[in-house]
């Protein structure tokens, strides 16, 4: 089997492969770092590279096959690992200068279970300072490209680098995290599928009490993420808001899928959003496909959600503030380095208000949001809409996002293409994306799937049987 062949394989069919002795986890390990150091020069995702352990881990997975050992469903598949979830023994930066050093002692529990699984890490990918940014801009490593016009365009974030890593054929599986479109929006920016699970499901590495932010998979194919999501759900008891195990398998609902019949909702800008035009004439298209080769009823849909440029800064306004405060492991406070401006402009709006203010947005508005959202959901079994107003946009620099669309100036760069992940983060929904189409660029399209509370299942199904009634999951970025 040559290494353009493994490399490209789907995790599923790896690790299927690895337990018929038809591949070998050495060989699944050397082909992914071959083609990581072909691509890594493109795109810069990653922070830490880890070859020496992950082919000496390989070596193991095979001795442990020769054995006759019980193996897990992803026994010597390699995988990358976003720089906020804390990996024992490898640096863990945050992608903050403060913390270039650090090594963390104990795995973050979803880490623990993936690799528990047998997944063989090969390195730890690119992420802006906390992920507080919608791109990857790394202090420790720089910025990361998107595959599609490296090394122009940005990634996304702010799990950039995983999006483009296994865009690249970097791993079959990435993780990632996302707390308003983290994983989504560079799934979109990078071509591939990206997962925000019902919050809780998984548990976490943030606090206790987040009802918004999950981790998740970042994979090239809807099965992959689904199978991720098996190996990783359930509770702990560490975090008193984990979802109990309900006993199904997340994969087996992307094995044979159909929307035929189903009630499809389809909102194309949420009531507020500016859309590219051509996004807008991708996602139409997309939309159509379910209708005429899905067989699902689909019905676009007027919604008024609460604007999610507003709430976010009002939301997470006091607890940028507050970091802003936090000191760091070099001494001083974190407001004391050089803090991207807009981390800081959302640190300003935390300090203007009041314990009132924060209780309006957090109890009123957010209520808002879920009942615009349960509105058309109470009767349709899904909602689609654009993952992102826009495609991937040049690196920005300062401004931290996209100024413009469709020539016209955005209020808040940082945020504004972030507008259709923000509010169903919010809403508690679980959502997916998927790669619907392609720009006159040559840059993929997000079309984002949304179902009820707790309807995880369901929505992988639907973006299963997407992918296949179409093609643009098999498509390669060039410099792959």
């Amino acid at each position: 089997m040559s290494s353009e062949e493994i490399v490209w394989m789907p995790g599923h069919r790896m690790a299927e492969a690895i337990r018929a002795k038809e591949l070998s986890p050495t060989e699944a390990v050397t082909a992914v770092l071959g083609q990581l150091e072909k691509v890594e020069p493109h795109i810069n995702a990653f922070v830490t590279v880890v070859a020496e352990q992950a082919l000496e881990q390989a070596k193991e997975a095979e001795r442990q096959i020769a054995r006759g050992d019980e193996t897990g469903p992803l026994h010597g598949v390699p995988i990358t690992v976003k720089d906020l979830t804390s990996t024992a023994g490898v640096r863990t930066t945050f992608g903050a200068e403060a913390f270039k050093d650090y090594v963390p002692e104990h795995d973050d529990v979803s880490w623990a279970r993936l690799k528990a699984a047998g997944a063989i890490l090969v390195g730890k990918t690119t992420t802006p300072p906390f992920g507080l940014l919608g791109i990857t801009d790394s202090d420790v490593s720089g910025r990361t490209s998107t595959p599609w016009a490296a090394p122009t365009h940005t990634s996304g974030g702010s799990s950039g680098g995983a999006a483009a890593s296994v865009a690249c054929g970097v791993a079959p599986f990435a993780w990632g995290s996302d707390g308003g479109g983290s994983i989504r929006v560079p799934a979109a920016c990078c071509g591939v599928v990206g997962l925000k699970s019902t919050p809780n499901r998984i548990p976490g590495s943030e606090s206790l009490w987040d009802t918004t932010s999950v981790v998740g998979p970042l994979t090239r194919n809807v099965r992959d993420s689904a199978l991720l999501l098996d190996v990783t759900a359930g509770p702990d008891p560490r975090f008193p808001l984990g979802l109990p195990y309900a006993g199904e398998s997340f994969e087996a609902a992307t094995l044979n899928p159909t929307v035929a019949g189903l009630r499809i909702a389809y909102s194309p800008d949420f009531g507020s959003a500016e859309i590219d035009h051509e996004v807008r004439a991708v996602v139409d298209e997309a939309v159509r496909t379910l209708e005429s080769a899905g067989g699902a009823h689909v019905e676009q849909v007027e919604m008024s959600v609460p604007d999610p440029i507003d709430y976010f800064g009002k939301i997470y306004g006091p607890a940028f503030a507050a970091m802003m405060a936090m000191p760091t492991p070099t001494g001083g406070t974190f407001g004391d380095l050089p803090v991207h401006p807009a981390i800081r402009s959302i640190a300003a709006v935390g300090r203007t208000m009041s314990a009132m203010d924060y209780f309006h947005v957090e109890q009123v508005v957010r209520t808002q949001i879920l009942q615009a959202f349960l509105g058309v959901l109470g009767d349709h079994d899904l909602l689609v809409s654009p993952t992102m107003p826009v495609p991937a946009f040049p690196h920005p620099g300062v401004e931290a996002g996209n100024t413009h669309v469709n020539g016209k100036p955005v209020a808040n760069p940082m945020l504004d293409f972030h507008r259709m992940t923000e509010s169903p983060t919010h809403a508690m929904l679980p959502a997916i994306t998927v790669n619907c189409g392609f720009t006159e660029a040559g840059l993929p399209v997000g079309l984002q799937i949304m179902g009820p509370l707790r309807a995880d299942a369901a929505v992988l199904a639907a973006a299963a049987a997407f992918e296949n009634i179409t093609a643009w999951s098999a498509r390669r970025p060039p410099i792959a």
